[in-house]
């Protein structure tokens, strides 16, 4: 794959595009919607990149790197920024000795997610500098722009995209000539990178003078636009939310930030000051607003009802017209739900037959709350089906807690499930448990991507396959068994009430190939056929 000067891009493509041209030596993520494609296009243009089970050993394995003096790229969506900001927030403190670049795709409007938090209050949270494109010309500048910002200043860096951003095309017409990789070297560093009390005290000091260094270099920073426009309206604005502005009245002043954490105050103060009026179009919280504000700016935010969803040109103009009128209800569209012959149709009706309480988990088996199926009870975030259901088994009435169901799927169980699945066996319920693990080989939602129980690494070359059905028994669960639910339904259907008929904790993993990725499958396993990998299955 070749993507040259003048190609119509994602802005997905473009971060990938940057992470090569700017020496990037590794980039780890976790799939997830809409931030899947960096790395996918990272791998295909030659570049190093690979999955991890979750979003916090990525940025672990990444941290790793950049503490060897390596450039490197984390990329997750929104939701998975909460599983990976334990080790965010104290690399901040500890810094890396390369650069690390944090790629949060943030999904306003929730297009395929359970929440549309705002990242940008990580940035201001964890202490670490943010950056926010609005193109993918802008992706790929500001990719380039956050590696040498981390590497200069040795901290992480937030890039913060969102759904239109990543998936949206435009042209992008320069691209630099491609940078080597930095040379690696272990320096030892204990007080700066052993975070005991001790040390993590004067490094969070460290983390603060850094901060105001980096303020004042926004100040100057040319990646910040104040485009001329007329005196009689200021727009403040970052990322898309620029775009969708400047077409609502081409005609305003307008203040483009692009590094939007820390904010450079002084600027923001001049701009404020020359216009009569000064208005804040963003999308999700009222960041920017909030922030500026607190500086004792008098600026205008948009209204509360715009705070939910994307914003687009014809909200933006009723924002700046102060329209607060009921906004026209979306059009009605075709609701998702399971594919036709998708495999988890069967185990699904079986649970509904059987009136079963299913604590759910993420995956494109959520599907299975809505019509016609409406098996799902709970869904909260990766990993939750376990904890949720055993929460249940403690404290309902027996008859009631004999019919919780945890429902996960295999990609999801390696992500999260497994800690659960711990606690399962530390803390059993007197009347047992049954997991129920839907494997379809491949992370299906996100388009199919690979994850440590297939044995195929991110690019589907063979590597090491972790065995589901061998990792319960190891952890203590001594009832486990595999079945293809749909080839044999009475099967599984008996399987489901003996096991919930008794005290003991069991995994059932009903195994049955993704229906659209089977074809794919096929042909990876043949053309891994004749690979060997060390204490590979």
């Amino acid at each position: 794959m070749s993507i040259t000067s003048g190609t119509l891009v994602s802005g997905d493509e473009a971060v990938a595009m940057a992470a090569l041209d700017g020496g990037v030596a590794l980039g780890t993520g976790y799939p997830g919607t809409p931030s899947t494609e960096i790395l996918e296009t990272l791998d295909a243009l030659g570049g190093r990149a690979q999955w991890a089970p979750n979003e916090k050993v990525a940025m672990e394995v990444a941290v790793g790197a950049a503490l060897a003096g390596a450039r490197t790229l984390v990329t997750m969506k929104h939701v998975g920024v909460n599983v990976a900001a334990d080790v965010l927030f104290t690399v901040a403190y500890s810094g890396i000795d390369g650069a690390l670049v944090l790629v949060s795709a943030d999904d306003p409007g929730m297009s395929s997610s359970q929440n549309e938090q705002d990242n940008r209050r990580y940035a201001v949270a964890a202490g670490v500098p943010m950056l926010e494109p609005a193109d993918s010309q802008e992706a790929y500048n500001l990719t380039l722009a956050a590696l040498d910002l981390s590497q200069k200043w040795h901290i992480p860096v937030m890039l913060r995209m969102t759904t239109r951003v990543c998936h949206g095309k435009s042209i992008l017409r320069n691209r630099q000539a491609k940078q080597n990789e930095l040379p690696t070297h272990f320096a030892r560093n204990i007080r700066g990178r052993v975070m005991i009390p001790a040390h993590a005290r004067p490094a969070h000091r460290r983390l603060r003078e850094k901060l105001v260094e980096i303020e004042q270099w926004n100040e100057k920073c040319p990646l910040n636009k104040v485009i001329a426009g007329e005196h009689r309206l200021g727009i403040i604005a970052s990322g898309v939310a620029f775009l969708h502005a400047h077409e609502a009245d081409p005609t305003a002043s307008m203040f483009k930030l692009a590094v939007t954490y820390p904010l450079p105050m002084a600027l923001i103060r001049q701009f404020a000051a020359e216009v009569d009026r000064c208005l804040v179009i963003e999308e999700g919280d009222p960041y920017l607003a909030d922030a500026i504000r607190a500086a004792g700016m008098r600026v205008e935010s948009k209204p509360e009802m715009y705070r939910f969803g994307e914003l687009n040109v014809t909200r933006v103009r009723r924002i700046l017209a102060g329209d607060v009128s009921p906004e026209a209800a979306p059009l009605k569209g075709k609701p998702p739900e399971l594919c036709a012959a998708c495999p988890y149709r069967q185990p699904f009706g079986v649970l509904r037959k059987l009136n079963c309480i299913v604590a759910g988990d993420i995956g494109c088996y959520t599907l299975g709350a809505l019509p016609p199926l409406e098996a799902m009870d709970s869904q909260l975030c990766m990993g939750a089906s376990l904890g949720v259901g055993l929460g249940l088994r403690h404290v309902l009435p027996e008859a009631e807690a004999r019919r919780v169901v945890s429902v996960i799927g295999d990609s999801t169980f390696m992500h999260s499930g497994i800690t659960g699945l711990v606690e399962m066996v530390y803390n059993p319920p007197a009347t047992g448990h049954v997991l129920l693990i839907l494997d379809n080989g491949t992370t299906a939602m996100t388009g199919q991507q690979e994850h440590p129980a297939t044995g195929r690494k991110l690019g589907h070359e063979p590597t090491n396959r972790v065995k589901i059905e061998d990792l319960c028994k190891a952890i203590g669960v001594h009832h486990v068994d595999v079945i293809d639910a749909s080839a044999d339904a009475e099967g599984f259907e008996k399987l489901l009430r003996d096991r919930l008929a008794g005290n003991e904790l069991s995994v059932i993993i009903a195994r049955k190939p993704c229906i659209l990725a089977a074809g794919k499958i096929r042909q990876y396993e043949k053309a891994n056929a004749e690979c060997q990998v060390p204490n590979a299955e």
